[in-house]
């Protein structure tokens, strides 16, 4: 039936009904082997979609926040806010993510899917930002108790534009969407962690086989130079119908005081 005239003004419906019009028509889809510059991201041709076969996504998000006030303390709020999303953005940067943005108290971003090692070690180093630095900072200035939820996943997605054209040199009314199932299971894999963990795909797990990646360098169990022990942990989602994919896995370490440093430069060399 739809909506009729007197239920919305025309101006209104008409909107709607150019919306409808290219729902209709058949869209097209244009191969893309790595995460493409912005600019380049489809706009004017409504129809026209890039598909990109595996990228990963790393999902970073304020654990706690419902805690703060902006009407109570809102240099509180406003600094730990700032701190949490500047220094993902700022990390991920740093380790040359494709493509970031800011999501409430939140940050997500992607990397090609050849670039696992890099994801992960990107992912490690907020991780261990948070949990050395932030959440203590937070805590004396505040007294609240805060965190992160960390979530990866690997797979294929489709990007475009949506939203207004540019206009005046003005777009902030348009934005890549970015469909598919990395960016939507990774921030449900984060909402599952409790601070100081990071949950993984079973896909982007595969995907990052060498040693490096998976076992302790021995500081904590005194096993340094002997057999090192896995760093990850089965996590059954079986029972959880808001996943594709079973198991995950779990990471609970941060980089290590000793062998942080050499550890990460080494990820980032393992990439093809």
């Amino acid at each position: 039936m739809g909506i009729i005239e007197s239920q919305l003004p025309e101006r209104f419906r008409q909107e709607i009904r150019e919306q409808i019009e290219i729902y209709s028509q058949r869209r097209t889809f244009e191969e893309r082997k790595s995460i493409p510059d912005t600019t380049e991201i489809p706009i004017q041709d409504r129809t026209r979609w890039f598909r990109i076969r595996s990228i990963i996504c790393v999902c970073v998000d304020m654990l706690g926040s419902t805690r703060f006030s902006a009407s109570m303390n809102e240099s509180a709020t406003a600094g730990a806010y700032q701190l949490f999303t500047g220094t993902a953005v700022a990390v991920f940067d740093r380790f040359e993510a494709s493509y970031i943005d800011v999501k409430g108290d939140g940050v997500f971003a992607l990397f090609n899917g050849n670039q696992p090692y890099r994801a992960l070690a990107a992912a490690v180093t907020f991780k261990t930002f948070s949990k050395e630095e932030f959440v203590p900072k937070v805590k004396v200035a505040t007294g609240i108790t805060v965190g992160c939820h960390i979530g990866i996943d690997k797979k294929l997605v489709l990007v475009r534009k949506l939203g207004l054209k540019r206009y005046a040199d003005r777009s902030d009314r348009q934005n890549e969407v970015w469909a598919g199932k990395p960016v939507n299971m990774a921030a449900k894999l984060a909402a599952k962690t409790v601070d100081g963990e990071l949950l993984v795909s079973d896909r982007f797990y595969e995907a990052m086989p060498d040693e490096y990646a998976r076992y302790s360098c021995g500081c904590n169990t005194g096993q340094v130079g002997q057999a090192k022990t896995l760093l990850w942990s089965g996590v059954d989602l079986t029972v959880d119908g808001k996943f594709d994919f079973e198991p995950a896995y779990c990471l609970k370490s941060q980089w290590c005081s000793i062998h942080g440093n050499e550890y990460c430069e080494k990820l980032l060399t393992l990439d093809e």
